[in-house]
């Protein structure tokens, strides 16, 4: 029996021991559609899991149907605190001010490994890519330096690079974040006097998903979800100038891919973290216009997906 409601009928579904003692981690599959190339490894950025992310299809199309008919077997994993089916943090049940941030990078990464690993041993998964997004690519960026033969490529996706700011106030476990609060994420990066990017009707119908993901979401005034801040703290302590992870440690080929408009993702932090990858054994940027940092969701989602498929299959 599935473990959740498939998103697709072909969708496979697993839940896996986690570091965690006691609890469990959610992964959600898709099969390559044509002769398969590898395996790739979804890591979501800090605010939504696989569903509502890799997997979501907007007019019938998603991420992984794009690298399923490319060739490969998508994975995507929910850490612990994101969507329904990985455990929750038993933090998450009390007041938020009583804990640290929760699901920081080494975390998130020790789930990440435990996760790469058990697709390796089920077979099939000997050719495993990671693709991360946004604070995902500090979590893959660490696995990948730490166990470098477990990661054949790595593609990040607006990644969090390291900048000289002003120290923040230390966030609490966790935090309550709106469809409202996604909006504005959403469509922040557009330039006044631009042409929208995401239409309403896409991110209306990707706000009820949003919201299915925390059972609790609609029991709150507005509708919200409960986010660990661990990914929040994560870039917080980036841009004061400590990264979570040293990019100089990774070995497999890297691809950098961004939005224009991205304002997390600029070109001054792409031209760092391409010099600090200098370790890796290639390393590749592309730039995609009029496209911001959630551009799997806006209308230029189809040369996100190609350049992703482009770079894992060449060589």
């Amino acid at each position: 029996m599935p473990i959740a409601s498939k998103l697709d009928p072909n969708e496979i579904h697993r839940l896996i021991p986690s570091p965690e003692p006691g609890r469990r981690l959610f992964l959600r599959g898709l099969p390559a559609t044509v002769p398969r190339r590898g395996s790739v490894l979804y890591v979501h950025g800090g605010t939504f899991p696989s569903a509502t992310s890799v997997a979501h299809r907007i007019e019938g199309w998603s991420w992984r149907d794009a690298l399923a008919t490319a060739g490969f077997d998508v994975w995507g994993l929910d850490f612990h605190g994101f969507g329904r089916f990985s455990d929750p943090w038993p933090e998450q049940a009390e007041p938020a001010l009583a804990h640290p941030p929760l699901c920081g990078c080494a975390v998130a990464s020790a789930q990440l490994e435990a996760a790469a690993r058990a697709l390796r041993a089920e077979g099939g998964a000997e050719n495993l890519s990671l693709i991360a997004h946004s604070w995902g690519s500090m979590v893959a960026g660490d696995l990948a330096g730490r166990c470098p033969d477990l990661i054949d490529r790595l593609v990040l996706f607006g990644p969090i690079a390291r900048r000289d700011g002003r120290e923040q106030p230390r966030l609490p476990a966790w935090r309550l974040v709106t469809a409202e609060d996604q909006w504005r994420r959403f469509t922040a990066d557009t330039p006044a006097g631009e042409a929208p990017v995401l239409p309403e009707a896409w991110f209306a119908a990707w706000a009820e998903a949003y919201l299915d993901g925390d059972p609790a979401s609609r029991t709150r005034t507005p509708p919200a979800v409960a986010t660990p801040c661990g990914p929040f703290q994560d870039i917080a302590d980036a841009w004061a100038g400590r990264l979570a992870y040293d990019p100089g440690r990774v070995r497999a080929p890297v691809a950098v891919i961004r939005g224009a408009w991205d304002s997390m993702c600029g070109d001054a932090d792409a031209a760092w973290l391409l010099g600090a990858l200098s370790g890796a054994a290639r390393r590749r940027e592309a730039v995609v216009p009029r496209a911001g940092h959630l551009m799997h969701l806006e209308t230029a989602r189809g040369e996100l997906f190609r350049a992703t498929a482009a770079f894992l299959s060449e060589g």
